[in-house]
């Protein structure tokens, strides 16, 4: 077997434990040998469609077992596979996809609707080929062969283009090597203690980095189950956990705070939950509070789609003497904070994180000033502003782009938001800079109310005394209904200063 790649993973882990279950999807359990089965025959059909080496394979709709066969099939013929956010409109999805140059199109029948409205935008992509999960899938899948298929890949050949979630602008194309996945994954398996009965619930999309690299694909390395779950509900959540007697679980605040909120939360069986791991947005300290209280510990991390994702990470020894930090560097990672001249910042002082190691991307596709803007003397300049304490862990602080300067003092609204999320009423929360005569800026916070609570504005600033220094405190307080988020739960911070950065 010349392939190195993730494409390789299902025959060699068919070889090693053929009989025990790789995926679970509703009624359906797939076994490592029949996940290898069908993903070499869907390779083969793919092949049969014209896609080679190099060539592109989109993948859109919610998580299924045909997502990760998608995936692997790309890998298997040293082709390059493209998941699409679900979330994302007609245009978005169009954009994407000639972006990527993708070849064939991977669909759920839940968009369907979305890609037989696409033809002319489908035509201008150069996408030729379009199946639908389901009976013309499985009816492709009968009709194709299952001979091994040997294509040479390496560690160095691409085996993803993960677009970023746009929160800073339009999407680029991460380019994520097949030894980027597997770095980050040896990374999981060391941090986590990953065991081969590992039982996975994949609530998060698998569009997501996090939900993919950090969860799936090292408990399929490793030998354990993902059960796959296309929609996240917190009282399904509770079902599956006691049902599949889940071990592992990885989800972002919002998901574990619509859990904590749930009327089940008390009394759900979650004896079976090992570990839990949150990320891709700041973890409010009272989130992690209430569940310390059910005995159950977050394993927290820090990440980006361009290191794929994993960066930082808090064990368990110290998830609560360091509560609130993104922990050290992964095992095979690199971390640095540094001033703009990429010096070293010192102790307590406020910096850029920058990375580098063998899990982050070679560049963005089709992008090659953005990609040299992004390095700088190899280290990826993450545009996140951090601190390291004494103890060399890393407290990231917030984006760079979203620091308010109020009179001449940095303001980093992710620390305004952790203490307002404490306030029992207030469900969620977004600190954005208004416009000021006097200090050019001033922090406004955009409140959501908790389902059946009342928000008094006055309250809530009130709540921040002797907790804030006064130029922190927010000088005005909006309501809102629910506050704009990507797929995978990042707060839009854009899409709110547009909506409630004036006063008009």
């Amino acid at each position: 077997m010349r392939d190195e790649g993730i494409g390789s993973w299902p025959a060699r882990r068919a070889r090693r434990t053929p009989h025990r279950t790789a995926l679970i999807h509703g009624d359906t359990t797939l076994t490592y040998a029949d996940l290898y089965e069908r993903t070499t025959r869907l390779a083969h059909a793919l092949r049969g469609t014209g896609v080679r080496r190099g060539d592109r394979i989109a993948y859109l709709g919610p998580n299924h077992p045909s997502y990760l066969e998608t995936m692997f099939a790309a890998g298997t013929l040293g082709a390059v596979f493209v998941p699409l956010n679900t979330r994302l409109a007609g245009p978005e999805i169009a954009h994407q996809l000639a972006d990527s140059g993708a070849k064939a199109l991977v669909h759920g029948p839940s968009h369907a609707g979305l890609v037989d409205g696409l033809p002319g935008e489908l035509r201008d992509t150069g996408v030729r080929t379009t199946i639908e999960v389901g009976a013309e899938y499985e009816a492709l899948l009968a009709g194709a062969g299952n001979e091994p298929i040997d294509e040479p890949v390496t560690h160095d050949d691409t085996c993803v283009i993960m677009y970023t979630s746009g929160t800073t602008g339009r999407p680029k194309g991460a380019m994520l090597t097949h030894g980027n996945l597997t770095w980050n994954a040896f990374n999981v398996l060391i941090e986590l203690d990953l065991v081969a009965d590992e039982r996975a619930l994949v609530a998060a999309p698998l569009f997501h980095t996090a939900g993919l690299n950090m969860l799936t694909l090292p408990v399929l390395l490793k030998g354990g189950t993902c059960v796959l779950v296309e929609a996240f509900d917190p009282a399904g959540t509770f079902d599956l956990i006691e049902q599949h007697r889940i071990t592992f679980m990885f989800g972002v605040p919002t998901m574990f705070d619509q859990m904590a909120r749930n009327e089940r939360w008390a009394r759900a069986e979650l004896s079976s939950l090992r570990i839990l791991t949150c990320g891709g947005a700041p973890v409010p300290r009272a989130l992690i509070a209430r569940y310390q209280e059910r005995g159950l510990t977050f394993l927290q991390g820090y990440g980006m789609t361009e290191a794929a994702p994993g960066v930082l990470f808090l064990d368990a020894e110290h998830a609560v003497s360091k509560a609130g930090s993104a922990g050290v560097p992964h095992f095979f990672s690199d971390v640095r904070v540094v001033r703009p001249d990429m010096t070293p910042a010192a102790l307590g002082e406020t910096g850029e994180v920058v990375v580098r190691g063998p899990h982050v991307m070679p560049g963005y596709w089709g992008l090659p000033e953005e990609t040299a803007a992004a390095f700088t003397d190899g280290w990826f300049r993450s545009g996140d502003a951090a601190r390291i304490d004494e103890d060399g862990y890393v407290h990231i602080v917030d984006r760079i782009k979203d620091m308010i300067i109020s009179g001449g003092e940095n303001i980093y609204p992710a620390e305004i938001e952790d203490r307002i999320l404490a306030h029992p009423d207030v469900a969620e929360c977004a600190v954005i800079g208004v416009p000021d005569e006097r200090w050019g800026e001033v922090p406004r916070a955009v409140v959501v109310p908790r389902e059946g609570a009342t928000v008094d504005p006055d309250d809530v600033l009130a709540s921040l005394a002797g907790r804030l220094a006064p130029y922190k405190i927010p000088k005005s307080v909006v309501l809102a209904e629910a506050l704009p988020r990507t797929a995978s739960g990042k707060l839009l911070k854009a899409r709110v200063r547009q909506r409630y950065g004036t006063d008009s």
